[in-house]
């Protein structure tokens, strides 16, 4: 008699007689009630081929009592549950097991879904076991997404909002469900590592084992929120190429949302061919931004709506160069940049967490508690682990930079000497300094009546008219930067107030309806996860269609706010209209007196 025919027979005879038999090197079980002699051979070998692929220590501390049965009187969606030491599992699973391609091998589905399902439940046994623990390890909370709540020390937020590119939803369900989630895919998906480094890291380091895993796509990719968005669609960020982490800080203004400043991190990126080093700080044209904004569909931030986490918030990499345009341009506010005392290391972990949280998480911005500084500590202290341990929790971004300080992590003395600052580029000057500069020196010139800038921009452009074909070269010159910021006032009265009418239906239901669409369009390019497409965690291998879906829309976006803003640019109140055409005549007045002024003293021609 043959091996495999004493073997048939015993399992047969098992079956017979309720005996049941142990599945080798697991610890588990098959109870072989209910099954014949081929459904107990099929569980057995699924038992085994699960065994194979858990590390020695979760195998070593599986129960030497545990029970598997097959159960017909589950929930419908419902693979498996695990009570004490009884797994039960759907009776569907050992049926498609059974009727897999061998040739498919871990490809084929059933195959795949009988396995996930078992591991899934040995997780959740491993994990209620004196060897496990995951699910409240205060490290793995803050890798799942359970985040810190920085107003209630010790205390974790319920809802989990890396709730974008998800393996499959059950994981936010609670800690313990993310732990038997992952640990499906990190054992049974060789790009879990690519998808998810840092938990894949984890796990691996909590098993002193990892499975065999795949080649990882090269870099990290972020959805491109420059200019450049229609041309390029995504930004690949290499951490060897980020010489440094700077704090940057946006000083605060008068604006009740502002008035603390606003927490970024600038990344300091060598340009193509420069060894990594000190002169990599030369290259502000590749430096980028990480910054926490709250994405408002209406413009206008409400202060009740930020008190009650009415608006998303997301994480953005922008360039550099159109950060400080932003904020010292029009925002006439200053930018301080702090180096931070980061390792290699650190930095390409603080960038892993940062891709995860830019393509996964879909937070609420509260302004008080969950605002740029909150979200800017988490990512520091989840993607650098040995700043948890420091005490950096603040609610505000002037706060959190005083702890940086405190702790030693950041080294604000770069802007002792404001001259080397600015040099140096540490610090980025508010443009408010030099439109009192020029508008002191056209002051002097023209004699103007208005003591003070603001006084003049304050002015209606038509007022401002009769002293703009006065005066030399140098005032014609300070008189055109000035009406420049004026106009850039206020267009962005005007486009604030075109959405608010909009999105109030008060300019028809047909322009309502394509701002609706436009703005649907727009927040996709704000939550990369909502493009869709393949695969979940970092993208791999689909990048190429989600690079082309961002940049079709972002062509699209661009050209449908176009048209928007023509067809609502007549529905304007017409004092605002006259204004911009006021503003559009003096800068036209302007261009012509610089010009000929040019010629007078034989200088080039200007254009």
């Amino acid at each position: 008699m043959t091996l495999r025919r004493l073997r048939w027979r015993l399992l047969a005879a098992a079956a017979l007689a309720g005996i049941t038999l142990p599945a080798a090197a697991s610890g588990l079980q098959v109870e072989p009630r209910g099954l014949d002699a081929a459904q107990l051979q099929a569980s057995h070998a699924l038992v085994a081929a699960v065994a194979t692929r858990l590390p020695p220590v979760w195998r070593a501390a599986m129960p030497a009592d545990l029970h598997l049965r097959w159960r017909d009187d589950l929930p419908a969606q419902v693979h498996g549950r695990s009570v004490g030491l009884q797994i039960g599992l759907r009776r569907e699973l050992l049926d498609g097991w059974m009727a897999r391609s061998p040739q498919a091998g871990d490809t084929d589905p059933a195959a795949r879904a009988a396995q996930a399902a078992l591991i899934h439940e040995l997780a959740h046994v491993l994990d209620r076991g004196p060897a496990g623990g995951l699910s409240r390890d205060p490290r793995l909370l803050d890798l799942a997404g359970w985040q810190l709540r920085p107003l209630r020390f010790g205390m974790r937020g319920r809802h989990n909002p890396f709730t974008d590119r998800s393996p499959d939803r059950y994981e936010l369900q609670d800690p313990g469900e993310f732990v038997a989630v992952n640990l499906e895919w990190f054992l049974l998906d060789p790009e879990y590592a690519c998808r998810r480094p840092a938990l894949a890291r984890y796990f691996a380091a909590r098993f002193d084992w990892r499975p065999p895993a795949a080649d990882c796509a090269p870099g990290l990719v972020f959805l491109q929120a420059g200019a450049d968005a229609a041309t390029t669609g995504f930004e690949q960020i290499d951490p060897a190429r980020v010489y440094a982490v700077d704090y940057l800080l946006a000083e605060g203004n008068e604006a009740p949302m502002s008035r603390w400043g606003h927490s970024m991190l600038r990344l300091v990126v060598c340009a193509p061919g420069r060894t990594p080093g000190p002169d990599c700080r030369l290259d502000l044209q590749y430096h980028r931004v990480l910054s926490f904004r709250a994405f408002v569909d209406d413009v206008q931030i409400s202060s009740w709506r930020g008190l009650t986490g009415r608006y998303p918030s997301r994480l953005f990499l922008l360039p550099l160069d159109q950060v400080i345009d932003e904020y010292t341009q029009i925002e006439l506010r200053g930018l301080r940049s702090i180096p931070l005392a980061l390792q290699p290391g650190d930095i390409a972990g603080l960038l892993e967490r940062a891709a995860r949280l830019h393509w996964s998480y879909d937070g609420r911005y509260y302004f008080i508690d969950n605002n740029c500084a909150v979200e800017t500590w988490r990512l520091l202290q989840d993607g650098v682990p040995r700043l948890a341990a420091l005490p950096l929790r603040s609610i505000t971004p002037t706060g959190l930079l005083r702890k940086l300080q405190r702790s030693g992590v950041a080294d604000a003395s770069v802007l002792a000497d404001r001259d080397a600052a600015l040099r140096d580029g540490y610090y980025f000057e508010s443009a408010q300094a030099r439109y009192r500069q020029m508008y002191a020196l056209a002051r002097q010139r023209l004699a103007l009546p208005q003591p003070r800038l603001e006084d003049w921009l304050a002015l209606p452009a038509q007022q401002r008219g009769p002293w703009l074909g006065q005066g030399d070269l140098q005032a014609a010159a300070a008189l055109l930067l000035l009406e420049q910021a004026a106009q850039r006032r206020a267009e962005l009265r005007a486009r604030d107030l075109i959405k608010r009418r909009l999105l109030a239906r008060g300019e028809g239901r047909a322009a309502h309806d394509q701002l609706r669409l436009l703005l649907a369009d727009a927040g996709l390019l704000l939550r990369p996860g909502a493009l869709g497409g393949e695969g979940y965690g970092l993208p791999q291998g689909e990048r190429g269609p989600l690079q082309a879906r961002a940049m079709r829309l972002s062509t699209q976006v661009n050209g449908e706010w176009a048209r928007l803003r023509q067809l609502v640019q007549a529905a304007l109140p017409q004092a605002q209209q006259h204004e911009l055409q006021a503003i559009d005549d003096n800068l036209a007045v302007l261009g012509e007196r610089l010009r000929r002024l040019n010629r007078e003293q034989g200088g080039l021609e200007l254009r």
